[in-house]
């Protein structure tokens, strides 16, 4: 797996339901490297750190190979890396080949999956279009949340190498099955929120799915 491109924003104003809401969903390429750093990306603007940004949200990577797929589904739209919000652009990376906690080493970081991403109304004013959503879900290449675990430089031409892989885990694509499934495993479900390794604010929306299926 080798970095494609290296993504950064700068905040940006749009109009949300008749109120100004300000991003930091456009990302666009750099060509000098940045630092991952424990709760974001060096040079990088996140702005709502309810959502994005923190300890197991540090950084985003999704899969230049999906590019291709999405640009037929979206032909209109002035394509870039950074497309959908990703820090780090990887070409080889497949969502069903790794597990929440899988630790990896990138440039000179060491990094931990921590859970896959969430998408939400800005990814759709980025798309033009709320519909994408539905798609992004329905796709199940949802890309990967990292923590830090040992800061350093990244850019564009460095391999990301996997370094230890936990014991006991779920793979990406089981979480996303549990969060937008139809018929989530109950015992699956339980498993997920007693993993330490999945990012608190996944478990929270786990919690949320065990209360609509199984009210409880």
């Amino acid at each position: 797996m080798i970095i494609q491109s290296v993504n950064i924003s700068k905040p940006v104003n749009v109009q949300w339901r008749g109120k100004t809401v300000q991003t930091g969903i456009y990302k666009f390429p750099v060509e000098q490297a940045v630092r991952l750093e424990k709760t974001d990306v060096q040079g990088d603007h996140v702005i709502d750190r309810k959502y994005h940004g923190g300890i197991d949200k540090a950084c985003y990577i999704f899969s230049a190979d999906h590019y291709e797929e999405w640009k037929k589904l979206f032909p209109k739209l002035d394509w870039t890396y950074g497309m959908f919000g990703e820090n780090l652009t990887i070409s080889g990376l497949d969502e069903k080949d790794f597990l929440i906690g899988d630790i990896f080493r990138i440039g000179g970081a060491t990094v931990q999956i921590s859970q896959p991403r969430q998408p939400c109304f800005k990814l759709g004013i980025r798309f033009g279009t709320q519909t994408v959503l539905k798609k992004f879900i329905q796709k199940k290449q949802p890309g990967i949340y990292l923590r830090i675990l040992e800061e350093d430089m990244v850019k564009k031409g460095d391999q990301m190498d996997l370094i230890e892989r936990p014991h006991n885990s779920l793979k990406i694509s089981e979480v996303w099955e549990l969060l937008y499934g139809e018929n989530p495993d109950r015992e699956l479900l339980d498993f997920a929120l007693s993993m330490p390794l999945l990012s608190e604010g996944c478990k929270n929306s786990l919690r949320q799915v065990k209360k609509s299926k199984f009210n409880s």
